[in-house]
């Protein structure tokens, strides 16, 4: 890990590292530095090496000691790669031969240098000792730990200046631009990677083309809080504006009301990965799962799965209370529990649609998990008020029949072959139902003139596909009568006013 900048626009998120401003006397096209050290009767050259050719590595300073030589010119720093000694290149030397020919070099040695952006991980070795393998005896050293050419001789006493980034003097550092992750359709990643625990205090961000921040720690949980909200502020505007021109070639029934990134659990106990990013899109009549966003008209065909709206049963599962509580939200009754939910991630939400078949998904920030709730119930009711009705073929003692489910007259059942009616009841005649979870349905509605309850039985091919139907329908004609009960019953809209 290194420290870096974030810089966060509508569009882009910027990474920056610190880097040396090129001094005087230095080639800023190369960034080499050229410095003229005067070896001291005490304290020597005032630096430490390590690195050599031999790990494959360069050999950089890796001490800079108080007011000695080195740190006196204010043109060296801890990190800088040594490139040439007195005119001879050293760059495939091995450490020891660096180590001989500072040493050798005379009073008065000219070192070019060139600065590592990224510190190299043996700096982080343990400092200011030989390492195991050193022969003290034969005088070698070993390229992994410090070589100290600030002494003649004396080993005791020296004070040592450790620089950080952050103690460089301001006019000889920068921020480099050095990644840019396009926010247009990226998304964020909270967890490690196959696993269900979220990282402490960090997340990555991957955009839409496959650039990745790589992971992003933060120092404290508010400011990976903030940052994780302001990015997916910005993400969510942007995929606003991406729908707005999405919507301008599609006609009124075909509209996007909502789409954007979550994660689908995977089948199976024996997935090398639980979850795996999926691109979701409510449009026009239809429910979409794409393995990555549509960016063009021809894209739309491309979708993993497509669903008729009315026919799918948006449910939320977990929410993430105080306390690492978790809310069973089971927001219609009767409906089966599938989903086994031990695994470790808030904020989940399932689609249930025919043949008994769910996508589990989950989502990164309870807001999100807000906003798919509303958008789900807004897209469904759209598509109610536009389709009127919807007719499916089914059976009962050998009879083949049509069941209509209508936004306007409710439930009608008639004869395929001759269209009679055989009986139509309002959606507030319906008393109650059960099913086999196979094929037939009973349906139990309430006489007005008698009073009495008539049980209507039918078969169908798809049984989840109608039942959820006549939730949507049903659920669509409670909104239009009544838009603050609805409202009401939201889980997530709830908890998300609540904290």
């Amino acid at each position: 890990a290194y420290d870096i900048r974030l810089k966060l626009t509508k569009e882009v998120l910027t990474i920056q590292k610190q880097d040396v401003v090129c001094v005087s006397g230095s080639d800023h096209s190369a960034n080499h530095r050229t410095v003229t050290l005067r070896r001291q009767p005490v304290g020597g050259l005032g630096l430490s090496i390590k690195g050599g050719a031999e790990h494959k590595v360069p050999v950089v300073i890796s001490k800079i000691f108080k007011d000695q030589a080195a740190e006196q010119t204010g043109m060296l720093f801890i990190g800088d790669a040594i490139i040439q000694v007195n005119g001879i290149n050293v760059e495939s030397a091995t450490h020891e031969e660096v180590v001989h020919l500072l040493r050798n070099a005379g009073d008065e040695v000219t070192i070019t240098v060139q600065y590592l952006r990224e510190a190299p991980s043996f700096l982080k070795l343990p400092l200011g000792s030989p390492g195991p393998s050193s022969d003290h005896s034969s005088g070698t050293s070993s390229p992994l730990f410090d070589s100290g050419l600030h002494l003649n001789g004396n080993s005791t006493n020296t004070l040592c200046k450790f620089f950080s980034f952050s103690e460089l003097q301001n006019d000889r550092k920068r921020w480099l631009d050095t990644l840019s992750v396009p926010l247009s359709m990226a998304r964020i990643s909270r967890y490690k990677t196959g696993t269900d625990k979220l990282r402490s205090n960090a997340f990555e961000v991957l955009a839409l083309d496959g650039v990745s921040t790589g992971i992003l720690q933060f120092y404290t949980a508010q400011e990976s809080a903030d940052w994780l909200r302001a990015m997916s502020t910005n993400i969510s505007d942007l995929t606003l504006q991406n729908m707005k021109m999405a919507n301008k070639c599609c006609s009124p029934s075909d509209q996007v009301i909502h789409m954007g990134w979550v994660n689908e659990r995977l089948e199976g106990a024996d997935s090398s990965q639980l979850y795996k990013f999926k691109f979701l899109a409510l449009k026009g009549s239809s429910f979409y799962i794409f393995s990555t966003p549509p960016v063009s008209t021809l894209d739309w065909v491309r979708a993993e799965k497509i669903y008729n709206l009315c026919e799918v049963l948006f449910k939320i599962h977990k929410l993430w209370l105080v306390d690492d509580c978790w809310l069973q939200a089971n927001l219609y009754l009767g409906i089966h529990q599938d989903f086994d939910l031990e695994d470790q991630r808030p904020y989940c939400f399932s689609v249930m649609v025919g043949h008994g078949k769910s996508h589990y998904f989950n989502v990164e920030l309870g807001c999100e998990l807000a906003v798919w709730e509303k958008s789900f119930q807004r897209a469904i009711f759209l598509e109610v008020q536009r389709t009127g009705s919807k007719t499916y073929m089914c059976s009962w003692q050998g009879d083949t029949l049509c069941f209509t489910v209508d936004f306007a007259l409710g439930f009608t059942c008639f004869d395929s072959k001759t269209k009679n009616v055989l009986w139509r009841f309002k959606f507030s005649q319906l008393k109650g139902s059960s099913d086999d979870g196979k094929t037939r349905v009973k349906l139990l509605f309430q006489n007005l003139d008698t009073k009495q309850i008539e049980t209507k039985e039918l078969e169908f091919q798809d049984l989840t596909a109608v039942l959820h139907c006549i939730h949507s329908f049903i659920a669509a004609k409670v909104a239009s009568v009544d838009p603050v009960f609805i409202d009401s019953q939201s889980i997530a809209r709830k908890y998300m006013y609540s904290n």
